[in-house]
């Protein structure tokens, strides 16, 4: 598979080096700042492309990789779709449903595999939980804790700084739980939340959203971008039984690191030190459903429900009244 990626920031990089890792040809890397992408066309043995619509024009490109801030996706994704290639894109997928629909269905138009990259359903952690769940370990679940976060992320243009832009950790951080809960417990009926978004200096963020299931399962998703360091973790009590994970308990088990890309931009990467990272086993996944048409893990549906759970916590916040979704996924 002959991927070129668009964006050669901390996820551009991690994406490249887990490309080839999985084996397949990193061919071209744009970013608009050229050091960037030719420090991580040169890590991979890529060339930097000098346009993006270079990429689109490339008849032996056949994925687009899209590690660009979230408020690019919708116009990169859909000239993707357009110029025939496949695309994976960095979550969120999109700052609203409208335009992450819009992305669903021109990739759909166009006839070409389109997956957002929800990597917390290729942890193995997360993976195994899941299964423990659904082989009905803990009995029917009634009470679900996540924690994700840690100090706030340095970008380009420090554009998580901006909710406009990134949606704030709600949208860009906890979305990951949200999937993964999602994934795990089934629909989410109600939605409340508590954010410091408008409350502090822009460089702390902190989020709290208690999730109603239709099982009438009770799920509480805490947020941090105001702490040191970076922590992750679950706890899923049931009636039979209860299972727990918590990264900063099992540290030979579980690494985080503190990713320092091009530019000077800096956003905590948590890794597994498996045999292959989460990320490689994501992309390989991704791209082996692309060339054997096997079923996605994450879909990008998917990707669209986490995104309508992320927007309601953030207009509970605002208006501070619980938010009822459709009990219709799609």
């Amino acid at each position: 598979m002959r991927v070129g990626i668009v964006g050669a920031g901390t996820m551009g990089w991690v994406h490249a080096l887990s490309h080839k890792e999985a084996g397949h040809e990193v061919v071209a890397i744009y970013d608009l700042r050229a050091e960037a992408a030719e420090k991580a066309a040169r890590s991979v043995g890529a060339r930097v492309a000098p346009s993006f619509e270079s990429l689109l024009v490339d008849s032996t490109m056949e994925l687009i990789d899209v590690c660009l801030p979230t408020y690019l996706h919708r116009r990169h994704v859909e000239a993707a779709a357009r110029a025939g290639k496949h695309v994976i894109c960095e979550k969120p997928m999109a700052l609203s449903l409208d335009d992450a629909r819009a992305m669903i269905e021109t990739c759909h138009t166009c006839g070409v595999h389109f997956y957002v990259a929800h990597v917390l359903r290729f942890f193995s952690e997360y993976v195994l939980a899941k299964e423990l769940v659904d082989a009905g370990r803990i009995g029917r679940p009634g009470v679900i804790r996540t924690i994700r976060g840690g100090i706030f992320p340095s970008a380009w243009e420090d554009w998580y700084a901006r909710t406009e832009l990134s949606g704030s950790l709600t949208v860009d951080m906890i979305i990951h739980d949200f999937d993964w809960l999602h994934w795990v417990f089934g629909e989410v009926e109600r939605v409340y939340a508590k954010s410091l978004v408008g409350r502090t200096p822009k460089r702390l963020d902190y989020s709290l959203v208690t999730l109603r299931f239709i099982s009438g399962a009770v799920a509480h998703v805490e947020g941090t971008w105001s702490h040191t360091g970076f922590r992750y973790g679950f706890e899923a009590a049931g009636n039979g039984g209860m299972l727990s994970f918590d990264s900063a308990r099992v540290a030979p088990v579980v690494v985080t690191q503190r990713q320092q890309a091009a530019g000077g931009a800096s956003v905590a990467v948590p890794e597994s030190p498996l045999n292959e990272s989460p990320y490689t086993t994501e992309l390989r996944h991704f791209v082996r459903c692309i060339e054997q048409g096997e079923e996605p893990r994450v879909t990008a549906e998917d990707a669209y429900k986490a995104l309508e759970i992320s927007l309601a916590a953030m207009e509970s916040a605002r208006t501070g009244r619980p938010i009822l979704l459709k009990k219709e996924a799609r």
